[in-house]
């Protein structure tokens, strides 16, 4: 997304459409607590050496405190990155980014900024990327004492959803076992990562970088980290703009209520594959390879062949969980439309005794996988430590099979994929604790105004938490975009550029926006060649663990 920026907004705006709010008079603005001021307030600006590192960027780490209340205690070392401006005469500050998760690296979507940020951008601002606490190239947390302790507890979650009974069965003694690790071995770290804690971080790391304002982009779960920020610090930003957006009081939710439930990624899922069959059929086979016959009922066919026995396709087996989990990740991208029949065509094909297609799937899958971690990984135990960190849960890990069969019920397919991901969180497994996390309120009305940007046919961060979001934060305002995949920056032009404008000039759209002109499915706008090149380097992922997937995709 190069050579583009906010001054293109005037040559787009044949594709926005907004309906300007009526004025109203300004409202006082609330402020960071006393209790919060006093925690981050106490903390000296750190001092970062800052050393040239991957060609194009600097790097520094930061002893941080792991418990605020105590400032001059424990510490912990927090990784930061930054791409300098290219125009330091004009910078505007830094632009703090997150790509979500969580347990994402945010130095990795700083480093690739050059390849997906605006030329404008890049001039204007700093890009600083910092890996939360426990995640990336931050000191880690690690659950278990070696990669032999953790092996056999990853086995039994090695699939990518449970689906058999004696799967279900494993994967509830293997989320027990893994929540109880990471509240002993994991300890003290596993019980200082809520997003609070990233949120503290954030205003000490702005005062270290000289800006006496936040600017923050969030993608996807970095979009809660956007709201913690706004709603703990409300005086102290110049800028959020966050995109995928989860609605952070179903975040953090009730014990109840499994996560699904609360943030209906499965619903948003089922919403876009849905309009993706109905495009298929309407636009017929020669546009739509799987348009030939009823594509809905063609995918409950494939479904329940695939439950009843795994396809063996060469040297891979390929279970209806895989061939799921692969639908999921194929609607993150632009291309979803074609993305997702296609592989659907293929796999009904070799169903059906001809698997040339699905091979070569396969084998670029596994060509294409990313090489495995030295030593202990510990992506999944950072990915619970933010979400159970954060949120509140059933008190018994044997109540999701039932929770998941109801999510399965209502949303089928996706329910049963996405109900599991927070398994480990069960009152009965994760027991440690973050005293100072953040549970609201979320409604604070900020000095700056918070710019929240929902996809329509959002696959992981259903559109409706977009809308909730902004409907519940006073002084903020709702961009909506008809783009495909997972989050707007970056696949459509229209709300890039207004994000971009958004951020260099902290003056939000006009009410009720909304970009269209997104490529859309089967016109021919969207090759899978030119969503990778569109997303380079930003590919924000939707809330599932990252443990072991599916064969079709590698992840």
């Amino acid at each position: 997304m190069n050579a583009r920026g906010w001054l293109v907004i005037a040559a787009l705006a044949a594709t926005v459409v907004a309906t300007p709010g009526g004025a109203h008079a300004a409202s006082p603005h609330d402020r960071t607590s006393v209790a919060e001021s006093r925690r981050v307030d106490a903390v000296p600006t750190p001092v970062l050496s800052w050393s040239a590192c991957f060609e194009i960027a600097e790097c520094a780490t930061v002893p941080l405190p792991l418990d605020y209340d105590e400032p001059h205690g424990a510490t912990t070392e927090v990784a930061v990155l930054r791409v300098k401006a290219r125009d330091q005469a004009n910078k505007v500050g830094s632009l703090f980014v997150n790509p979500g998760g969580p347990s994402v690296p945010a130095t990795g979507l700083a480093l690739a900024a050059p390849h997906f940020m605006s030329d404008e951008v890049l001039d204007r601002f700093d890009i600083v990327g910092v890996d939360p606490r426990g995640i990336g190239r931050s000191e880690r947390v690690q659950c278990f004492a070696s990669t032999g302790d953790q092996a056999p507890v990853m086995a039994d979650l090695s699939v990518a959803f449970p689906v058999t009974k004696a799967e279900k069965a494993a994967y509830v003694r293997g989320s027990q076992q893994y929540g109880r690790a990471c509240s002993t071995t994991g300890r003290p770290l596993s019980g200082a990562m809520s997003t609070a804690e990233v949120a503290r971080d954030h205003d000490v790391l702005r005062r270290a970088v000289g800006d006496d304002k936040l600017t923050f982009l969030g993608l996807s779960y970095g979009s809660v980290l956007g709201q913690y920020y706004a709603n703990m610090f409300p005086d102290r930003f110049r800028a959020v703009a966050i995109d995928g957006v989860l609605d952070a009081r179903a975040w953090v939710g009730d014990t109840r209520r499994i996560l699904d439930e609360r943030i209906d990624s499965a619903g948003g899922a089922s919403k876009a594959f849905t309009e993706i069959l109905r495009r298929c059929d309407r636009a017929g086979e020669t546009t739509c390879a799987f348009a030939d016959g009823d594509p809905a009922r063609e995918f409950d066919a494939i479904a329940r062949r695939l439950k009843a026995k795994p396809l063996v396709v060469g040297e891979f087996t390929v279970t209806y969980a895989d061939f799921v989990f692969a639908v999921l990740s194929a609607m993150d991208l632009p291309s979803a439309g074609e993305d997702v029949t296609g592989l659907a065509a293929d796999t009904r094909a070799a169903l059906d005794g001809d698997s040339a297609a699905l091979l070569r799937r396969l084998r670029n899958a596994a060509e294409n996988q990313p090489p495995p971690i030295p030593g202990y990984d510990n992506r999944f135990d950072s990915f619970l430590g933010v979400l159970c960190g954060d949120g509140r849960f059933p008190a018994h890990a044997a109540r999701w099979p039932a929770a998941v069969a109801a999510r399965e019920a209502a949303v089928p397919h996706f329910g049963g994929a996405l109900g599991w991901n927070d398994s480990a969180c069960a009152g009965d497994a994760w027991t440690v604790r973050d005293e100072d996390a953040y549970t609201g309120p979320f409604n604070r009305r900020t000095a700056a105004p918070v710019l929240v940007v929902g996809s329509y046919w959002d696959p992981a961060t259903s559109y409706a938490n977009a809308v909730s979001t902004s409907r519940s934060s006073p002084n903020s305002r709702l961009l909506s975009s008809d783009n495909w995949g997972h989050t707007a920056y970056g696949s459509s032009d229209c709300a890039t550029a207004t994000i971009d404008a958004y951020l260099l000039t902290g003056t939000p759209p006009a009410r009720d926006t909304v970009c269209t002109g997104a490529p859309q499915p089967f016109t021919g706008q969207a090759s899978a060649g030119e969503a990778s090149a569109r997303r380079a380097g930003k590919q924000p992922p939707p809330i599932v663990p990252p443990r072991p997937g599916s064969v079709l995709t590698g992840r």
